[in-house]
């Protein structure tokens, strides 16, 4: 507009040249300024005009880097819960599988021992039972009323199991089943969000039997209770003990990964 207002301006002074004799200095005078005042004009208005869409551009610029940032926001947010979650189906197969091994195991035990034998000695004779690497003897009352427990469980009645595997624990105090039924207790009692019950269970399988293959799996969910619980530092502290001793199980592979998580 600025360029046209100013093309304008010379033809006029051309113009205005051409006709010296029709106009006088005056009036030719008061037709420049009058031009000139009318390029300002437009100049200005076109200056207006640029600044109104710079700002918007600037407005709009503002508007995308702040859709920008929610949308970085969101997706950090989302890996977030991803590997929270890949973390619980980890954990989870983990109980499917051993529990899957454990329900077979007993299942062939139960089987072997009621071939050959009369239904009045299969009550009263304790049976020969191998699990978690040990072997004890166990009445068939006792290793029925473990493996109902194991089998609710399994099905993911966690309140059921929590009850079975209480009343397990009162029937059977010295059972050889005892450090595996407080470890899957914790897991059912941690299933039913009760953290601190689950910790106490798998502080007392660790008490009863410090060098129970099972401590390593009861530290680290001792771990994964702290850390529902928000309490990170403990936590740590928890993750850091299964590296120092227990560096070689399989817990400690997964409590790496856990730390890694929490910085």
């Amino acid at each position: 507009m600025a360029r046209r207002a100013v093309a304008l301006l010379v033809w006029c002074g051309a113009a205005t040249s051409a006709s010296a004799g029709l106009f006088s200095d005056d009036d030719a005078r008061k037709a420049i300024l009058d031009l000139r005042a009318r390029v300002d004009q437009i100049e200005q208005a076109g200056r207006s005009r640029a600044d109104q869409l710079e700002q918007a551009g600037r407005a709009r610029e503002a508007e995308l880097l702040e859709q920008i940032t929610q949308l970085k926001r969101s997706l950090l947010d989302l890996n977030t819960l991803i590997e929270s979650l890949r973390g619980d189906l980890a954990r989870q197969r983990g109980i499917d599988e051993q529990l899957a091994r454990d329900v077979a195991d007993l299942q062939r035990k139960q089987k072997d021992a009621q071939q050959g034998l009369d239904e009045r000695l299969r009550r009263m004779e304790p049976q020969k039972v191998a699990l978690d690497g040990r072997e004890f003897m166990a009445e068939a009352d006792e290793t029925r009323q473990y493996g109902d427990a194991v089998a609710l469980l399994r099905q993911g009645d966690f309140a059921a199991a929590t009850a079975a595997f209480t009343a397990f624990q009162r029937r059977w105090p010295a059972s050889g089943y005892g450090p595996t039924a407080l470890y899957w207790l914790g897991n059912a009692q941690y299933g039913k969000r009760d953290y601190r019950e689950a910790i106490a269970s798998f502080k007392a399988l660790m008490a009863a039997a410090s060098d129970h293959p099972r401590v390593p799996e009861a530290l680290l969910s001792i771990a994964n209770c702290q850390i529902e619980l928000k309490e990170l530092k403990s936590a740590r502290r928890t993750l850091d003990d299964i590296l120092k001793t227990h560096p070689q199980s399989e817990a400690a592979q997964a409590a790496r990964e856990r730390i890694a998580a929490l910085k």
